[in-house]
């Protein structure tokens, strides 16, 4: 025989005032074994201050609990407290999410984020996305309706509500002095409660504020090598993200492609890790080409266009167009040989969401989680999801979120036979047999 038990059977009298705030908890499930652990331990039952202050911000229907908060039962002075804590793999009510994998969409059009708003516990955002994509885009901005980054975001998180994270990326980490970015960040904590926003930090690498204008000018090139920054230059990035949690933000330390920046971003003690898939999995794919075909042919004109297409994606910097050719070869085999490309590790372009996966399990930051970004084509979001039901990573489905445009998400979704069976349901409910 089962008996649900709820917070209601543990008979405790509720702290004057506090009343209509523990209806919304008084049928939360309990287990006999959680019953018998808090009876006798306390006198009255009452809600923390966290608790009232999540729904003065999140102001749902009577009895209900925003989406995004998880119930948590703690003692203080023989009153049982129920407090409220931020966890996106909660829905409304205290009920955990379909699936430990969570979604996210990966985009600033409020268009494409409504149909999608009931199935995502996050969103993610850049200045690439909110103005190129969207605001200056007539085809995605309908009408010019939206003219600022705060009209967009504003509405993003109106359509979202209490649910969904909202990862939003300062727009200039290199201008601007430390107090300027962290008003920056108030301004989105303001708009969007301290509950949802997320402050994305870019990873810096060899740009800093003396060599940021050569991206915007001339051939818009670097005359550094990616992997030769001045030790400030790389760790600027950390050193704000470690700035912004010391002020109360949660950050989404980003702009990570190789497996080796993770442990070093971890130190950072971010909210969310990321791994890019996409481009750089098509650019081992055509690294791997030329090689394969100098290899074949023994014609260098194969290391020349290999080297052009070095430069040309930031491997190799502006001022090194004609460098020999063997150590473009040799520089290329290098690449391959990090990025296990040749093995099932890699081979699927996901070495590093494997590696990243590993280091999460071994962390100290069981709250961090990876996004898994940058996602398209037909092979990218069913890899993953093959990848995350292996014995060797099940564990960790708890925490990745799975990032895409709305549209890239919708596309699975669907099949060839919904269409078959959709014209064989039809046209027998039409008559025809």
């Amino acid at each position: 025989m089962n008996i649900n038990w709820t917070i209601n059977d543990l008979g405790l009298p509720g702290v004057s005032g506090e009343e209509s705030l523990l209806a919304r908890v008084k049928n939360l499930p309990l287990t006999f074994a959680e019953i018998s652990q808090l009876s006798g331990r306390a006198d009255r039952i009452g809600v923390t201050r966290a608790f009232r202050k999540v729904i003065e911000t999140f102001p749902v229907p009577e009895q209900e609990i925003p989406a995004g908060f998880k119930v948590v039962l703690s003692f203080a002075e023989r009153v049982l407290r129920v407090d409220l804590v931020r966890d996106i793999s909660y829905d409304k009510n205290n009920c955990l999410r379909p699936t430990k994998v969570l979604f996210s969409a990966d985009s600033a059009n409020p268009y494409e984020i409504a149909p999608i708003r009931d199935y995502i516990a996050n969103l993610t955002c850049n200045p690439g996305i909110i103005y190129d994509l969207f605001i200056n885009n007539p085809d995605a901005n309908v009408g010019n309706h939206f003219k600022t980054r705060d009209e967009v975001m504003a509405e993003i998180g109106r359509i979202l509500g209490s649910g969904a994270d909202i990862s939003v990326e300062l727009n200039d980490p290199f201008g601007k002095s430390d107090s300027e970015l962290l008003e920056e960040a108030e301004k989105f904590r303001e708009m969007l409660s301290e509950y949802r926003v997320v402050i994305k930090v870019p990873h810096t690498g060899v740009v800093n504020a003396s060599n940021v204008g050569n991206l915007l000018a001339g051939d818009k090139r670097l005359n550094m090598h990616y992997n030769s920054p001045a030790t400030e230059d790389a760790f600027r990035g950390h050193r704000l993200a470690l700035l912004l949690r010391e002020h109360g933000f949660r950050v989404n330390f980003t702009l990570m492609f190789e497996p080796w920046q993770a442990a070093l971003a971890l130190q950072a003690r971010p909210y969310f890790i990321n791994s890019f898939i996409r481009h750089r999995l098509i650019q081992s794919k055509t690294i791997d080409h030329y090689l394969k075909l100098y290899q074949n042919t023994a014609d260098k004109k194969y290391l020349e266009q290999l080297r052009e297409f070095m430069v040309d994606k930031d491997y190799l910097p502006g001022n090194q167009a004609n460098m020999d050719l063997d150590t473009v070869f040799n520089e290329a085999e290098s690449i391959l040989k990090h990025r296990q490309f040749r093995t099932h590790e890699g081979a699927d372009g996901l070495d590093a969401v494997r590696q990243n996966l590993r280091l999460l399990r071994e962390s100290n930051l069981p709250d961090t989680r990876l996004i898994v970004c940058s996602i398209d084509g037909n092979d990218n979001y069913p890899d993953i999801d093959r990848l995350l039901s292996t014995n060797e990573y099940s564990d960790m489905a708890g925490r990745v979120v799975v990032t895409a445009e709305p549209r890239y998400l919708a596309r699975f979704t669907s099949a060839n036979q919904v269409v078959s069976y959709q014209r064989r349901f039809l046209n027998a409910a039409n008559g025809m047999g």
